[in-house]
């Protein structure tokens, strides 16, 4: 499909709706090798082209989405891009100024955290720290703003240092590894908002807070890759039911809960206490091959709940997922359903949702989410 149906089809029907098109996400990462940064700036060239001529470049501007991985430095103030990019990045730099784009950066503290044992897990968040990293005359209390200088450092050593930065993604996943919970989403979102919202911005552009920060993400992506690992499918602010998960305030209020969400029948799917439970296994991984089971690995707010427990959360989050179909907790008859919750500890068994559940069960209000700049609804329009 040429840009320019792309555009008719899918952008300018819903014109009021968008304010970016990312073109790719996060093409520089390491972990691919380079395989895809030859097509970013010519794909974006036919893309700002298609643009113009829909009379739509002044209102929809292009981006790319960068991994923190692109730039490197020990210290903000030293920051630089790959040397492998720097040609690339440049082009790419030059072309979003040109277009009056931003320059686009997904930062997570978390994964520095998840992926070094000796990160200070103070320096992760925005409460003060005790591992403090001094630059010269500049002092960084939370790696957020290190992380953000460090891109500031390196956009001024190609020329752009005064370049509009968006943040693409941030936040903190509630399950699925050490160090991913609920109480730490919610200081770190929550810390988040307070230092955007206090415009104090960084020591590299004191006063000038990024023009945009979009809050990773909404809701679980229950079946997304888990290959950086299990955490991956946990980010959401909200549970799959429309409430929130810990109590956040975007600067306007509280969070806003769905209302009037119809849940199924409270009952529950686990395994026969009265069966022998050595032919469960294929049962397991097949009932989590559909369903989300990585609560149950190591760091999971379900890890630790035993043979049996794991086998009674595999088959209700299969059942749960099959709206409670009666023949989903059969499982050869190793399955019986109980109206007895088996929720153990912080290990939830969840109840499905019912299909009429109403539309206006769940909905977005601009109100505490423009106060951020956080438009968790905004369209990311990924293209490669």
């Amino acid at each position: 499909m040429s840009p320019d149906i792309w555009l008719k089809a899918v952008l300018i029907s819903a014109i009021h709706q968008h304010r970016y098109v990312a073109v790719g996400n996060e093409p520089f990462l390491t972990s691919y090798s380079g395989q895809y940064q030859s097509y970013v700036v010519p794909a974006m060239t036919n893309l700002q082209e298609s643009l113009a001529k829909a009379n739509l470049a002044r209102n929809v501007k292009l981006v790319v989405p960068c991994n923190a991985d692109a730039y490197e430095s020990s210290l903000p103030s030293q920051g630089t891009f790959r040397p492998e990019l720097t040609q690339i990045i440049t082009q790419l730099v030059s072309f979003l100024n040109s277009n009056g784009s931003p320059f686009v950066v997904n930062i997570y503290p978390f994964l520095s955290l998840y992926g070094n044992s000796d990160f200070p897990q103070d320096y992760a968040f925005f409460e003060g720290t005790t591992h403090a990293v001094t630059d010269g005359p500049n002092v960084y209390s939370n790696a957020f703003d290190g992380n953000l200088d460090t891109l500031i450092a390196a956009l001024a050593k190609i020329g752009y240092g005064q370049m509009p930065i968006v943040i693409g993604e941030v936040g903190w996943p509630t399950d699925g590894a050490i160090g991913a919970n609920l109480t730490a989403a919610r200081v770190f979102n929550q810390g988040l908002v307070k230092h955007v919202l206090s415009n104090k911005g960084t020591p590299l552009r004191p006063g000038v807070p990024p023009m945009d920060v979009y809050l990773f993400s909404l809701f679980d992506e229950g079946a997304k890759s888990v290959l950086p690992g299990n955490f991956e499918r946990h980010w959401g602010i909200f549970s799959f039911d429309g409430q929130s998960k810990y109590p956040l305030n975007l600067g306007n209020g509280p969070l806003k809960n769905a209302k009037d969400v119809q849940y199924l029948p409270y009952r529950w799917c686990v395994a026969n206490p009265y069966k022998n439970l050595a032919e469960a296994a294929d049962h397991f991984k097949i009932a989590c091959s559909y369903a989300d089971c990585t609560t149950l690995n190591y760091g999971g707010s379900c890890y630790g709940i035993g043979a049996k427990g794991n086998i009674s959360y595999a088959f209700n989050s299969y059942y749960q997922l099959q709206k409670q179909n009666p023949r989903s907790c059969d499982f050869d008859g190793l399955g019986m359903v109980t109206f007895l919750n088996p929720s153990i500890g912080e290990c939830r068994f969840l109840v499905g949702v019912s299909d009429h559940t109403t539309s206006s069960g769940f909905r977005l209000h601009n109100n505490w989410i423009s106060v951020l700049l956080i438009v968790l609804w905004d369209a990311w329009l990924f293209l490669m």
